[in-house]
């Protein structure tokens, strides 16, 4: 059996203005799923040499509010696979916050705890002739 906890992997990034979508710098949820997306097209790169296609969720939280100027890490593994399909679990934690400071827009914080603000799992698949690794 294979030992699928090589398969992770994570991605920082820091949510822009152009992120934000609602009042009060707040980020529209779906940008979880595009950053889960691209760890997901990394996933399976590493376990079949291929992008593969995401087919579809099963099970999406949204835990907790992202705001422009947060800083957001997206994580993914796989947990099993099949002859095409590999299913995955995924996170996203907030790590860094403006300060909120009056007259110092550039403050902000590393949190002491990361935020979960999002989970999800899904399936990809990646057909049989496009797996470059062979098990």
């Amino acid at each position: 059996m294979e030992d699928l906890s090589k398969y992770t992997s994570m991605i920082r990034l820091r949510m822009g203005s152009h992120d934000a979508h609602y009042a009060g710098d707040l980020v529209d949820g779906a940008k979880m799923l595009n950053l889960f997306g691209d760890v997901a097209t990394e996933l399976l790169i590493r376990s079949d040499g291929d992008e593969g296609l995401f087919v579809a969720y099963d099970n999406v939280q949204f835990m907790a509010p992202v705001f422009a100027g947060d800083y957001i890490e997206a994580t993914g593994r796989i947990v099993s696979m099949g002859k095409t399909s590999r299913k995955m679990e995924f996170e996203a934690r907030k790590v860094i916050s403006p300060a909120k400071i009056a007259g110092q827009v550039s403050a902000a914080d590393v949190l002491d705890e990361p935020v979960v603000v999002c989970k999800a799992s899904g399936t990809c698949v990646v057909p049989a002739d496009f797996q470059r690794v062979k098990r």
